[in-house]
């Protein structure tokens, strides 16, 4: 049961990441691929993208690879409670581990009412749901005209969504304030797609001495 609220939250977003998909002219096929290999939202959303944009293979790598990074610090967070098993099963709880269940994985833990097993439950049913969700939108996306229901805004608005649910705190407004403007400088003067890279490296670098100069003042 704690996973459905992650699937029937999946079901759509996934279903927009493949109309996105198949606009951009990526099969069907190759979408599956995506999801199962990769099988990060945000990071295939990107990728999308940046194929529709004419990116460099090796611009799209990297950018992925740097949004993907917060997996680091939810799999050693997570860790915590998997001490003692088969290292086949931990390579595998890791590759399902996404934002949310990685909350839900959290929240059962921290009450002591959990072990692995329902952990790797939650990972598996929402990649599972994540999976069809994206490639039925790739095999759907081919009756739907190119921007209609808004699905050509569908990336702009989850990372919008995401933004304004993490400004919480003057220290994550500053640092949003910081790529919103490193990123539209560096797109205006410095010529390629690298400004992706650079407003979030820059932002995530100034948010960082934000905090610490925050904690230094209490």
């Amino acid at each position: 049961m704690a996973s459905w609220p992650i699937c029937f939250g999946y079901i759509p977003i996934g279903l927009a990441l493949g109309v996105l998909a198949n606009q951009a002219e990526i099969p069907f096929w190759a979408v599956a691929m995506m999801s199962i290999l990769v099988f990060a939202g945000s990071a295939q959303f990107i990728c999308v993208a940046m194929i529709a944009a004419g990116a460099s293979t090796w611009s799209i790598i990297f950018t992925t690879f740097v949004v993907n990074l917060r997996h680091f610090l939810m799999s050693s967070a997570v860790a915590v409670h998997l001490s003692g098993l088969r290292r086949s099963f931990l390579s595998f709880f890791a590759y399902g581990i996404t934002d949310e269940s990685f909350a839900v994985n959290m929240t059962h833990f921290r009450k002591d009412n959990w072990d692995h097993k329902r952990a790797i439950t939650v990972n598996q049913l929402a990649n599972t749901t994540w999976i069809l969700s994206t490639v039925c939108g790739a095999l759907l996306g081919q009756f739907i005209p190119k921007g209609a229901f808004g699905t050509d805004y569908a990336l702009t608005a989850m990372f919008l969504a995401l933004l304004l649910f993490q400004l919480h705190d003057i220290v994550y407004i500053l640092t949003g304030a910081a790529a919103l403007a490193i990123g539209v400088t560096w797109y205006l003067f410095i010529p390629g797609d690298s400004y992706i890279i650079g407003a979030s490296i820059s932002a995530a670098t100034l948010g960082y001495f934000f905090k610490r100069y925050r904690e230094k003042q209490k």
